[in-house]
């Protein structure tokens, strides 16, 4: 049994959900693996985001996401609205996390990424990300026959980002087992 792990590196923008069609380069994750049989699994360490499993869609709308991915957007603002101000149906952020986020911006401790203490609690407003990531998971698992994930014709892999608040550097784990 062998076991194989790499780190796909991802950029995410503001304002909009991202999706991020990851399916090529987990292949050659899986070719550079030289594992034939077994499972893959690709795994998000972000709480806001979800990595799923959806049929590739040729027609986009005008924002550039297909089809499904847009419905899904529609279905979702009507399930889970966009958190827009702490004056909202949103319990989070709460009191304490705030006291948190305002020791750990004030001392600096995200030196890549320094934000003042307002800008912070701006990219709090992200409650809806946090659920939509909960309800949809950070991983899914996929099984690896004789080099080639069980996906089918259409089937493609993405990695979303939910929180639309900031651009964001995104990792998402990709790991081969097996033979």
């Amino acid at each position: 049994m062998k076991m194989f792990t790499k780190i796909i590196k991802l950029a995410t923008d503001a304002g909009r959900v991202t999706y991020l069609n990851i399916t090529d380069e987990i292949k050659k994750i899986i070719e550079e693996s030289g594992i034939e049989n077994g499972h893959v699994i690709v795994q998000s360490p972000h709480t806001t985001c979800s990595v799923i499993f959806e049929e590739f869609v040729h027609d986009r709308d005008i924002t550039g996401n297909d089809f499904l991915q847009t419905d899904l957007n529609n279905i979702l603002e009507r399930i889970v609205p966009r958190e827009l101000t702490n004056n909202f149906n949103y319990k989070y952020p709460g009191p304490e996390h705030l006291a948190f986020v305002k020791e750990y911006t004030e001392n600096d401790v995200d030196k890549a990424n320094p934000l003042t203490v307002e800008e912070a609690f701006k990219t709090l407003l992200n409650g809806d990300a946090h659920i939509r990531g909960s309800l949809f998971g950070c991983s899914e698992t996929f099984i690896l026959c004789d080099g080639v994930m069980a996906i089918g014709l259409v089937g493609s892999i993405y990695f979303i980002d939910w929180d639309q608040n900031r651009e964001r550097n995104r990792k998402c784990y990709v790991q081969v087992v097996g033979e």
